[in-house]
């Protein structure tokens, strides 16, 4: 037996601090010690015993004791998992065998001042195709889609998995960034074909973070922004709206009557009582320059060896920009508070047996207008500034009136904007609690590498709303006494109005959804040999508690069995097959299950060896290749169930019998709605798959892939069915069909200078292009008219005339083709191309024209760097190879363009006064034609005249932080502060001018936000 001696020594961390409390034990012994509060630890061992050091949070040394007395050890920290590997389906993947397509992004990397995470989402991923039309707290969710969109039918956006459950938008929408782990985009067929029926359009897996071994840390971040437009509409002053409002009757009629009076202009111009000659602008009464959020995280993680936790909440609050009257006694603007709670909880039951517990709850409380931001920044632009003000005081006679007299005109029918925002509020409650249980069993004891596990999860979303509401009193000026400055007021709803709360209930939306999973999961190597398999089934089961109709209240149900299978020799081949076997309740039961098979394979040509000169240039280079089939049920329309079912209408009013003594006798009759149909079936994507993997340097790393799909079998209605057949509701099958290709390209650097200093830098390309392969339509190339053919143009390409310029004169009208829109064409109206050569212009003459209205071209590109304790990132990003078209009669001025029971005289942009045709301004290319009192319907046809570019790259975010000084923090018993200032959509380069490009048309609604901001994060 070795004689024993006694050693000591000294145990650090990474930052060479003492470890005190760290277990030293002898390796297949009982014995050990712990060390002291400087980290020293004094043992009696032998000569070739080996010592294990344990910390929490820190991978096990060990020290092979020799003839020395004295040892030191530096721990190093245990390494997060997702640095080594690529979160995929069901699963997690080494990054080095990885051959599907999928793109992860750091969560530290979607950390914007917003409460909006899909707002973060537009190039910061290669193969995400995002924009944002609206900026309204609540209404500010961002279309995204990958790879663009390849089908027509009603579900183009991606599934959406958190925690692998199927979620929302919204629920995406609502997630904080500092609870994510991991952000993966799965794009091409092996990536998302074990999602089978859903995973046609692209896959968005989330994995929220869970407890780590160690101590307890605790996370905590406040910002407060200031969020203002990023533009606003320009109009015209009051002035100017006369004139020209008097020159678009004269233009059209010389013996028209004018609507102002020189008189009224005149007083007007002087500044004479503004309610008598009112000069209303809409926009500075309606809205502020900006407003106030507030936004507070927190988290704390940590654990011991048996259990870990994970447990965070926040809270946003969020405002509009609407200039609220104190003269009610509410407050109708929009606040938006978010509230959202996390709890993860990792318990090992024995050391093979992890339980996980993981509840998620996110609460909406929000108040605003009845209407919403959005149509009161629309019923702006359909208000006259001169017609009325937006209240008159309560002063004088009216002294005594104990309501707000809001101002009108005639019977009192038209838009006051003010009123609408001001008469009432809307309350909504929106909640989401997700709670799963999950059990993972390891089976090393039966073989080496087999894993099982169960999951099961219950999703409850609750939405309520309501509105309270009184009715306005609308007033209108009587007379006005010029000389004594006084005026008369004439009330035009005295039954009408009400000086109480109304109340109604809006919609109640109750919904259900459980989920299960289980797999089965092996990994293991031999020699140079890898090989896993995995096979996994799920179950999903919605119910609408309040869904309006007896089918859609029927339980929706799908269920799969799906399977992965993997080869790797010598971590240079890598092989794999992936499939998906789906069931669907939509279907008969001969189509009610698709098989959607994948492969792929890959190649690590820099682990040869005949790489390795290379390898300090070209560190890395891997080739891969996937091809497979994905299927998609959501077809048709959402409110369609079962499709191997007729849809009846037993009782339908329109087709009653009246008979008997009188006609006293009614019996309603019955209506086909939809016929029964077996035969359809699965939407089918092909997809095809090239990529490349390229690291330079070790500090370059670039991944780019091609990609091409072919879907088929889409849903589509019969163009053409005769009458004869005598058939009462629309015939259907899969005959669609269309195809998408493009690039998408990801480049990532990093690089530290020294010590103090680093940068590091992100740039993604994605283009995503798409066209229809086969669509039921008329025979246009037999009718002459190759041209209006949708096979062979993009899915969102829109049809319109060309618009050669303005006519010049009655010549020119007369020699030109015949343009019938319902309108008396003259001089400085829309001159139109007459592509058929007909002598007349038709529908016929619609040709393609622009861009898709879907943007082609996704790009974002930034940088970060760091010098010592200072750090400064900036990120730009933009949309490119993308068209949308101005809606005219919502921007034509003068005219009445409300489509509900008001009326409404349209705001005049500055636009339109600077650049418009006129008799001393003929100029045939100006922006907008000859002016009309009345809406032109020659002038507002979809056409290039009318077309812009959507094109537009921003200065999407800008950040400069501050760590303080770890002396500083220490004395403070934290771990790290950090004070930092940013901003988004900060700068916009862009063609188009009149509003932010980025809403394309729907420019006039509440824009889009410029947000500044001020943080502080504190780790302890």
């Amino acid at each position: 037996m070795q004689q024993r001696k006694e050693v000591t020594g000294t145990i650090f961390d990474e930052m060479n601090v003492p470890v005190a409390g760290a277990t030293i034990t002898v390796k297949n012994s009982t014995r050990g010690c712990i060390t002291d509060i400087d980290g020293k630890f004094s043992i009696s061992v032998s000569v070739g015993d080996e010592l294990l050091v344990n910390f929490l949070g820190y991978q096990t040394a060990i020290i092979k004791i020799t003839s020395e007395n004295n040892y030191n050890v530096v721990l190093k920290q245990k390494i997060d998992e997702l640095d080594e590997v690529t979160v995929v389906a069901f699963a997690k993947q080494k990054k080095e065998s990885v051959i599907s397509s999928v793109t992860t992004v750091k969560p530290a990397e979607l950390k914007v001042p917003v409460s909006n995470l899909t707002n973060a989402l537009a190039g910061r991923m290669s193969g995400v195709i995002a924009y944002q039309t609206s900026g309204e707290p609540g209404n500010d969710d961002a279309s995204f889609f990958i790879r663009g969109v390849t089908t027509f039918g009603y579900a183009a956006s991606p599934l959406i998995l958190i925690d692998n459950v199927e979620l929302t938008t919204a629920d995406l929408a609502r997630l904080n960034v500092d609870d994510i782990a991991s952000f993966s985009i799965m794009k091409d067929a092996t990536a998302t074909a074990l999602y089978g029926a859903r995973g046609a359009n692209g896959v968005i897996l989330v994995t929220t973070k869970e407890g780590k071994e160690g101590k307890a840390k605790v996370n905590v971040r406040v910002e407060n922004s200031i969020s203002a437009p990023v533009s606003t509409i320009d109009l015209a002053d009051p002035i100017t709206y006369m004139q020209l409002h008097n020159e678009a009757v004269r233009t059209r009629n010389p013996l028209g009557v004018l609507p102002y009076s020189q008189t009224k202009i005149n007083n007007t111009i002087n500044g004479v009582n503004q309610y008598a000659y009112p000069a209303t602008d809409w926009y500075s009464e309606m809205f502020k320059d900006y407003a106030m959020n507030q936004r507070v995280t927190a988290n704390i993680s940590g654990g011991g060896t048996i259990a870990r936790y994970y447990i965070a909440a926040s809270y946003y609050k969020d405002n509009g920009v609407l200039n609220v009257d104190k003269q009610n006694n509410f407050n109708s603007n929009i606040d938006l508070r978010k509230y959202t709670i996390r709890s993860n909880i990792n318990i090992d039951l024995t050391k093979t047996t992890e339980a996980i517990i993981r509840v998620n709850g996110a609460f909406d409380d929000y108040r605003g207008p009845i209407d919403g931001g959005d149509a009161l920044y629309s019923k702006v632009m359909k208000t006259s500034p001169v017609l009325f003000p937006k209240s008159y005081p309560n002063v004088g006679e009216y002294a005594n009136n104990t309501h707000i007299m809001f101002g009108n005109y005639g019977d009192g029918n038209y838009i006051n904007p003010y009123a609408d925002m001001v008469k009432g509020y809307k309350d909504y409650h929106r909640t989401s609690i997700v709670v799963q249980g999950e059990l993972k069993q390891n089976l090393d004891f039966v073989t080496k590498g087999l894993e099982v596990r169960g999951l099961i999860s219950t999703t409850r979303y609750v939405y309520s709303d309501v509105s309270r509401y009184y009715n306005p009193y609308y007033y209108a000026l009587g007379a006005y006494d010029r000389v004594n400055d006084t005026y008369t007021l004439a009330l035009l709803n005295p039954t009408g109005g009400t000086e109480y709360l109304n109340y109604n209930e809006g919609l109640k939306d109750i919904t259900t959804t459980n989920y299960m999973e289980l797999a089965a999961n092996y990994n293991r190597e031999f020699g140079g040999h890898g090989v896993s398999g995995m096979l996994v089934f799920t179950r999903r089961t919605q119910q609408n508690s309040n869904a309006g109709d007896l089918q859609k209240s029927l339980p929706y149900k799908n269920q799969g069995l799906s399977g992965r299978f993997t080869y790797s020799f010598d971590k240079r081949y890598f092989a794999e097959f992936n499939f998906g076997y789906n069931g669907s309740e939509r279907f008969a039961e001969n189509e009610r299950y698709g098989f959607f098979p994948s492969f792929g394979v890959g190649y690590l040509i820099s682990s040869e060896k005949f790489w390795k000169p290379l390898e300090k240039t070209v560190n890395k280079l891997k080739l891969k290749f996937t091809y497979g089939l994905v299927g998609n049920d959501q077809i048709g329309d959402a409110n369609d169930r079962f499709y191997y079912l007729s849809n009846v209408n037993m009782d339908d009013s329109a087709k009653g019998q009246t008979f008997g003594t009188n006609w006293g006798n009614t019996i309603n009759g019955i209506t086909v709605n939809r016929y029964a149909n077996e035969f359809i079936t699965w939407e089918k994507a092909e997809k095809t798959n090239v990529g490349l993997e390229l690291g330079l340097f070790n500090k370059l790393e670039i991944q780019a892939d091609l990609f091409y799909e072919k879907r088929n079998s889409i849903l589509m209605t019969r163009s053409y069915i005769p009458s004869t057949m005598g058939l009462t509701a629309d015939v259907r099958a899969n005959v669609g069909a269309a195809s998408g290709k493009g690039i998408d390209l990801s480049v990532d650097y990093q690089h530290s200078i020294n010590k103090d200093t680093w940068i590091t830098g992100r740039a993604n390309f994605t283009y995503a292009t798409s066209k229809y392969e086969r669509i039921e339509e008329p025979d246009y190339v037999g009718a002459g008219t190759p041209w209006r053919s949708q096979v062979g143009q993009n899915l969102s390409q829109r049809w319109g005339f060309i618009a050669e310029r303005l006519f010049v004169d009655e010549a020119d009208i007369a020699n030109s083709p015949t343009q019938n829109f319902g309108n008396v064409v003259m001089a400085g109206d829309i001159k139109y191309k007459d592509i058929d050569g007909n002598g007349q212009i038709t529908d016929a003459d619609m040709v393609p024209i622009g861009y898709p209205t879907t943007p082609e071209i996704t790009y974002g590109f930034g940088l970060s760097a760091g010098y010592k304790n200072w750090d400064l990132s900036v990120f730009f990003q933009g949309n490119a190879r993308t068209t949308f078209w101005i809606d005219p009669s919502s921007i034509s001025p003068f005219i009445d363009t409300d489509s509900e029971s008001s009326l409404s005289q349209n705001a005049l942009l500055q636009a339109i006064a600077d650049d418009h045709w006129s008799e001393s301004n003929r100029n045939i290319y100006a922006f907008w034609p000859r002016l009309s009192n009345e809406l032109n319907e020659n002038n507002t046809q979809i056409s290039t005249w009318w077309m812009q570019d959507g094109s537009f790259m921003r200065l999407k975010s800008l950040e400069i932080g501050y760590s303080l000084p770890k002396s500083w923090v220490k004395k403070m018993r934290l771990g790290t502060v950090r004070l930092y200032l940013s901003g988004t959509n900060l700068l916009t380069f862009s063609k188009f001018k009149l509003w932010d490009p980025e809403m394309g048309g729907n420019g006039l609604g509440y824009p889009i936000q410029r947000v500044y901001n001020v943080g502080l994060n504190v780790n302890f």
